[in-house]
């Protein structure tokens, strides 16, 4: 599994006019809370007796250093009015999300004068941060201990993982687009050429080949998958021993591709060339691999399999996302859709009174065995669509809860929004598809804030609007 772990480089800083003690005092202040919070620090302590960035020629200096640790992303505490060109030049080099912020400053002294003045040195540092084209994100001038530092402190860390998961994308590709899928249609080299986004293909045969091997040998990954829907207590009588066997076999060789690639998310094509010739489909083999934080998304869908990964990494892969099809509006509730598909759903997201089974194929003509039948729980959702055409990209952001609905055949959640129209309309309007991934929690502030560091990408909210977003991050 991928290293979801988020360092940030901590580069407090001040201005010689302003009180160097009161200076010190603030980074202590920060910096102790920010421990209370269990953040992975990479601090400058070593650059001089205050470890504060102050000097323009230390730029080279720290750079070097958060390079050399791996730093993920910035945090630049102005501890007083702060020096705006050496945190500018330091965003410039480091080219990583960055975090401006200072605590608010107190009452003038008793005499007149003020010792830090920090919100002046923050228009100033957000003025040269644009002058130099380095983007970044803002936490509204307030106290350490108010909530709007803590919330949009972890939100940036959010952010940080998304660019640094965004940034370093591989994604699997088993066998070409299913012949009649023309929505699921990628362009490879845009992709590579825009976003650095690598797509590493396979054939269908050297999968399937893979994981016959797994099955003869019976080996040890293929007993451990058996033994896992056993001690899970998967009802699977209905494909019988020796399919279950040809499903283990199949997870067992995609994952084994995947780490050997240190891919990020994979495609397949699971209509219909693989259950033709390996007599099963892979949905519930997606399913446990997506459960185990290597997402496998349906029907070659590369801008799914994006957007998968997107999304696993705004709550540090805590939770596995899921992939689903837009179906139909909920018979009742005029606001609800069902997010359905095949039995890719993971296991872990089960609600806790539905069954679990792994079925035959409902639609396909011959019902080849392999996919999961069981509904996941409701709760907050967040719902995404990374996707594009005519050379420009968006990522489609909306919140929603899932609710109760009538069954059906596969993996579902009925998931229910305030206002279902202008889903439908953002979707249509496109350049979307019929598929979306989804993710338990409230996300979309992560993924707006998170656009700002990926060129040539959109962001679209839904709901919460733009503006909701805006207003939830400020205040």
């Amino acid at each position: 599994m991928r290293n979801f772990n988020v360092k940030i480089g901590f580069v407090p800083t001040r201005r010689n006019v302003f009180s160097e003690v009161e200076a010190q005092k603030q980074k202590h202040l920060i910096r102790e809370k920010l421990s209370s919070w269990n953040v992975d620090l990479v601090d400058i302590d070593w650059l001089n007796k205050e470890g504060l960035l102050y000097d323009e020629k230390d730029v080279e200096k720290v750079n070097r250093y958060f390079f050399e640790k791996e730093v993920d992303a910035i945090f630049a505490p102005h501890c007083n009015f702060g020096t705006e060109s050496a945190v500018a030049k330091l965003g410039k080099l480091m080219n990583k999300p960055l975090l401006l912020w200072g605590p608010r400053d107190d009452a003038p002294l008793e005499n007149g004068m003020r010792t830090r003045d920090t919100q002046c040195g923050l228009f100033a540092t957000s003025k040269i941060l644009r002058r130099f084209g380095v983007p970044f994100t803002y936490i509204t001038n307030s106290r350490v201990d108010d909530e709007i530092f803590e919330r949009g402190f972890k939100n940036f860390l959010g952010v940080a993982s998304v660019v640094k998961t965004f940034r370093n994308l591989r994604i699997g590709m088993i066998s070409t687009r299913p012949e009649d899928f023309w929505s699921v249609m990628a362009n490879e080299g845009e992709l590579l050429e825009k976003f650095d986004i690598e797509i590493i293909p396979i054939s269908l045969t050297e999968i399937i080949s893979d994981a016959r091997g797994y099955v003869d040998k019976n080996s040890k990954e293929l007993k451990e998958f058996v033994e896992d829907v056993k001690t899970k207590k998967i009802d699977y009588t209905a494909v019988g021993e020796e399919n279950l066997r040809k499903i283990g076999g199949l997870k067992a060789a995609i994952q084994q591709w995947m780490k050997a690639e240190n891919l990020t998310a994979t495609a397949i094509q699971c209509w219909t060339a693989l259950p033709k010739e390996y007599g099963i489909v892979p949905c519930f083999a997606d399913a446990m691999l997506t459960d185990e934080k290597m997402p496998v998304v349906c029907e070659t869908d590369i801008h799914g399999a994006v957007t998968a990964a997107i999304l696993q990494a705004t709550n540090f892969a805590k939770t596995p996302i899921f992939f689903a099809d837009l179906t139909i509006r909920h018979p009742e509730n005029d606001n609800a859709e069902l997010l359905w598909h095949c039995g890719p759903f993971p296991y872990s997201l089960k609600a806790e009174d539905s069954p679990a089974s792994i079925e035959r194929h409902a639609i396909m003509e011959k019902h080849y065995p392999g996919v999961a039948h069981w509904k996941i729980k409701g709760g907050d959702i967040t719902v995404a669509r990374f996707d594009g055409d005519n050379g420009k990209y968006s990522l489609l952001i909306g919140q929603g809860r899932g609710v109760k609905g009538p069954e059906t055949v596969g993996t579902y959640v009925w998931f229910e929004v305030k206002n279902w129209p202008l889903w439908e309309e953002k979707l249509i309007r496109g350049p979307y598809v019929h598929h979306v991934a989804g993710i338990h929690g409230k996300f979309a502030p992560v993924l707006y804030e998170a656009c700002r560091y990926i060129p040539d990408l959109t962001p679209d909210p839904v709901e919460p609007s733009e503006e909701e977003l805006k207003k939830w991050l400020r205040e």
